[in-house]
């Protein structure tokens, strides 16, 4: 059976709606993914770039967010005011913070005031597996997908009954501990997880000495049942905790904060060729600051409604539905607002093969609140060469809808348009051996109607300021990764160059890196691994607003792992092997060199 005809039985045997249990279903020897087309593919043959953070690699790495997980990836540039559970904002492909999308299991959870998702809330022993696709993908997800898209799978088991613990320490104060338990028969599944996470920090700003800290509480839970004809699966992901920082006076604060997404699927196929699938959510992002009433309060509720028709074996039909409801509340320094947001969009796309030939085609209706109708859409074209190498080409628009805080905040525009994109792609993917291959990608992302506040008086001038659809941006790049696997020894090689750049005022957009190179080495042998993270990155404009540059810096993190015992592992991380001084965002520090220690318990299967 030829490659695409083995995509397109996965597709049937595995369709879901963002989920996660397919995986187990497909060849372990084959990664597989789902948030590229919303069906299951193998991972090496998306049209779309792809980057999988599997389990394995997450426990390695002693990451202690979801962003020190990302930013070992060449193109996904992190911003962080000061150490753990300070304000992280990621610039995927030189594009804006809040121009990544991000979902826990399929839920989105940007919140609706201002900025990107809470990466440095979410604690790495709360995922099973982080599925990234670069380019747009407003086409099947709508706002906020002009970057590209982040699916953060929640942990699972399989059949029977499983469990872990474990606890860590390290430098900084810090203190870590983790649980669960799994259980399944193949009808019925369930598990907990739960982590904790608390950490003096250091001074997160550079004229401070007073150490900032952090505490982190997480929990996720699930249960399922297959009933025959219907598949039902509650689940729910928690993180709630406590985050000091310095304000702009370097005024020592701290804020609460609650993250949440839960979500109920309903799966059922009706016939051979058709699968659907239902699925209720809600996501919440909340932040009430302790010195003062100050908040922001996101609630979103959302069905999204997805059926997949197989038309032949070689072509895959997939349609839905999708209706949102956002009430996002604000209160800065006495001033704020409560809006409620609905969207309602309908989407479609068709998945075909033939031969050497793989085309997809998708498109989107988005009526929204505040600006109306919106069509965004996708066209990729793959052909096969030979066995080892493939030709890829896409075109595809996106689009960021205008948030409550930009419509109804500080010089708030209710009549803003929303921030659009095109982005035109070039790859190729070349498997130069069975353990080596390489894979390049060109791409061309225009975007219109920035969203920029203008004062044409200065800010206590007569005319007050305001939000306008401004500013236009255009990112051209190329992207290389090249994977070996000589065991015991394996590398994992990224580089991008982009030129990330503001066509309205001609400047550099800030915060992201021009050159970026990652590369992660691994050696394995019995009882022990051996690994190191390099990431090296040229210098990078502070903000739109400042004409200071962040120098360019280089960092080498490196793993061990120790298994004591078929149950027990030793796992050791050493972070800034050269205690490099760096900086993501002006006058914040970062983690100097620093020593983290954990002890992992876990039956084997």
């Amino acid at each position: 059976m030829s490659l695409s005809k083995n995509i397109t039985v996965i597709s049937v045997l595995c369709v879901t709606v963002q989920g996660a249990a397919c995986a187990a279903q497909a060849d372990s020897a084959a990664a597989i993914v789902v948030t590229a087309t919303r069906t299951a593919q193998i991972a090496d043959q998306s049209l779309a770039p792809v980057i999988l953070i599997d389990r394995e690699t997450i426990e390695r790495s002693s990451a202690s967010d979801a962003a020190d997980l990302l930013r070992l990836h060449a193109g996904l540039d992190i911003g962080r005011n000061g150490g753990p559970g300070q304000a992280t904002s990621i610039f995927m492909r030189g594009t804006e913070s809040n121009h990544t999308l991000v979902m826990i299991d399929g839920v989105k959870i940007n919140p609706g005031s201002i900025g990107g998702a809470a990466l440095q809330n979410i604690s790495p022993d709360m995922i099973e597996r982080i599925e990234v696709v670069k380019g747009p993908r407003s086409s099947l997800y709508g706002s906020e997908a002009i970057g590209g898209v982040i699916n953060i799978i929640t942990r699972q088991g399989g059949k029977g009954t499983r469990g872990y613990f474990a606890f860590g320490a390290g430098r900084y104060g810090s203190h870590s501990q983790s649980l669960g338990v799994h259980l399944g028969d193949g009808v019925t599944r369930a598990g907990i997880d739960a982590a904790a996470l608390s950490t003096d920090g250091f001074p997160t700003r550079q004229d401070a000495s007073e150490e900032r800290g952090y505490d982190n509480l997480s929990f996720n839970l699930y249960a399922g049942r297959d009933f025959g004809p219907l598949d039902v699966e509650l689940r729910r992901w928690q993180t709630r905790g406590n985050t000091e920082y310095f304000d702009f006076f370097l005024t020592p604060l701290d804020q609460d904060f609650n993250n949440s997404a839960t979500s109920l699927k309903l799966k059922a196929t009706p016939r051979d060729t058709w699968a659907t699938s239902l699925q209720l959510s809600q996501s919440v992002d909340e932040i009430d600051q302790n010195q003062s009433n100050d908040f922001a309060h996101t609630r979103r509720n959302q069905l999204d409604w997805q059926n997949d028709m197989q038309l032949d074996e070689r072509q895959l039909l997939t349609a839905g539905v999708m209706l949102s409801r956002e009430d996002v509340s604000s209160s800065i320094f006495g001033s704020g607002f409560d809006e409620t947001t609905d969207v309602q969009a309908v989407y479609a796309q068709d998945d075909i093969h033939f031969g050497d030939h793989h085309l997809l085609l998708a498109g989107r209706y988005t009526d929204h609140d505040s600006f109306g109708g919106h069509t965004t859409w996708d066209v990729e074209y793959g052909y096969q060469l030979s066995e080892r190498t493939r030709f890829t080409a896409a075109a595809g628009t996106a689009f960021r809808a205008p948030d409550a805080t930009d419509r109804y905040g500080f010089g708030g525009n209710p009549a803003l348009d929303p921030e659009t994109s095109r982005n035109l792609e070039l790859g190729a993917r070349h498997r130069i051996s069975e353990r080596q291959d390489i894979a390049f990608s060109l791409f061309d992302n225009r975007i219109e109607d920035l969203i920029e506040f203008t004062d044409p008086d200065g800010f206590l001038g007569p005319l007050p300021g305001a939000n306008q659809n401004v500013d236009k941006a255009r990112i051209r790049g190329v992207e290389v990764t090249y994977n070996i696997n000589l065991h015991p020894f394996s590398m994992r090689v990224e580089g991008i160059v982009q030129d990330p750049e503001n066509e309205t005022s001609g400047e550099a957009l800030p915060r992201r890196a021009k050159r970026s190179l990652t590369t992660s080495l691994l050696y394995q042998h019995g009882a022990y691994q051996l690994g190191a993270d390099l990431i090296t990155q040229s210098q990078r404009k502070d903000s739109a607003f400042s004409s200071v540059d962040n120098a360019g810096y280089g960092l080498v993190n490196l793993t061990a792992q120790w298994r004591l015992q078929p149950d027990w592992r030793l796992i050791g991380k050493i972070e800034n092997v050269f205690n490099k001084h760096y900086e993501l965002a002006d006058g914040f520090n970062t983690m100097g060199r620093a020593l983290f220690i954990e002890a992992r318990y876990s039956p084997a299967s």
